[in-house]
């Protein structure tokens, strides 16, 4: 019997997953949110709250490509409502946590429901896609930058005024999420046949299969584009208020607002950066993002604040645009293998994320904010190492 084809994007499905991922991402970012509440509910030190983001980055990244690794092998279709699942549980206790103890607890259980959730969502997104990779990656990914944005705020209107409490509220919003991912599960279920890598035909010039050594040396460059991406990124997430207030004396509300735009530039990056690589292809996009961004970002310490306004705001749209172009591209280059690459470049991000934070911070304490910028501005010409990419665009 002929299995049936995909004829287009499910596009309900691809809904539902991207709003999964913002409610995910959301309820992640709140626990970053709310340190300075913690700091003063527990006494802590910036000691204890490093070792708290290192146990929440270390359970949300490490895990990451061993639950891909295990999902490529045996797909679970319902690990999706159990992974929310877990950061309900870690919710809830963060709401009640009466020690620093039971605070890191809290912390790995809402990485663990990060690892669970993005190599299997990311694989929903790829069988939903009809063929459109690149624009189902960033459907799917867009939701994610959304709830992160999102999160903050609403730490700041509920949990800030009224304690560490009302953290359980948060919970509904795990609750929801574990009522759509159930009917995704059944989806997942129900469409497994779309997992079958389908065959490729090479491109003139191109060798049939791509050796394991270049195959190795090719997911070199891809995580370190990755590293140059997200460490530069860092900067702007951690200490873009920071900069403006101690450059140009705004306020923290102020400065806040450029954050905001420059979070709103990242969701349209990400949302435009899947179909323009559909288009000309992943390695056009890998090389434009990366490597293009890089005369904006040596202009950035340089610029008053207008410019800078302006600045982040193209900085955020192309080079948020890599992300879904490399995610496609590292899946096509290893077929079969979609939740190990998820859950490998989804944890790398992450861990490079955290670990960026905390070095340029340490940089700063040292020298100055405006060094940073100074320095992270020649990051993205790593993006030049794009060129040694092979071709695999089917």
């Amino acid at each position: 019997m002929t299995e049936p084809q995909p004829t287009g994007p499910a596009f309900r499905v691809l809904g539902a997953i991207s709003v999964s991922h913002m409610l995910n991402d959301m309820m992640q970012s709140i626990l970053l949110a709310i340190y300075p509440m913690l700091q003063g509910r527990f006494s802590l030190t910036f000691a204890q709250i490093g070792l708290l983001t290192l146990t929440y980055q270390v359970s949300a990244s490490l895990l990451q490509p061993a639950v891909g690794f295990i999902t490529d092998r045996r797909p679970m279709p319902y690990s999706l409502p159990v992974g929310m699942g877990f950061t309900l549980a870690g919710l809830l206790l963060l709401s009640v946590a009466p020690s620093y103890g039971f605070l890191l607890v809290a912390a790995a259980l809402v990485g663990a429901g990060s690892s669970v959730f993005h190599p299997e969502s990311s694989r929903v997104a790829r069988m939903a896609s009809g063929g459109r990779y690149g624009l189902a990656q960033s459907v799917f990914q867009v939701g994610g930058n959304a709830g992160t944005a999102l999160g903050p705020l609403l730490a700041a209107a509920i949990i800030i005024p009224h304690g560490q409490g009302s953290v359980a509220w948060f919970s509904l919003a795990a609750l929801t999420g574990m009522v759509v991912l159930t009917g995704v599960g059944r989806w997942y279920a129900a469409n497994r046949w779309r997992l079958k890598p389908r065959a490729r035909t090479p491109r003139e010039g191109e060798p049939a299969t791509l050796s394991r050594r270049r195959i190795a040396m090719t997911m070199g460059v891809l995580l370190l584009l990755i590293f140059s991406k997200f460490f530069y990124m860092a900067s702007l997430n951690s200490y873009l208020t920071f900069y403006l207030m101690g450059k140009f004396g705004l306020t923290v509300r102020a400065a806040q607002m450029f954050l905001f735009l420059f979070l709103a530039s990242v969701a349209v990056g990400v949302l435009a950066g899947g179909p323009v690589g559909d288009r000309i292809g992943r390695k056009a996009v890998i090389w434009g993002s990366i490597l293009g961004v890089a005369p904006f970002t040596l202009l950035l310490p340089h610029a008053n604040l207008l410019w800078t306004g302006v600045l982040v705001v193209i900085i955020g749209l192309v080079l948020a645009s890599a992300m879904p172009a490399i995610l496609v591209y590292a899946q096509e280059l290893l077929p079969g293998k979609v939740g190990l690459v998820a859950g490998l470049f989804f944890g790398f991000s992450f861990g490079m994320g955290g670990i960026g934070a905390a070095v340029l911070g340490h940089l700063a304490d040292h020298t100055s904010i405006n060094t940073v910028y100074q320095i992270c501005a020649w990051l993205p010409l790593l993006g030049v190492c794009a060129a040694l990419l092979p071709d695999i665009r089917s």
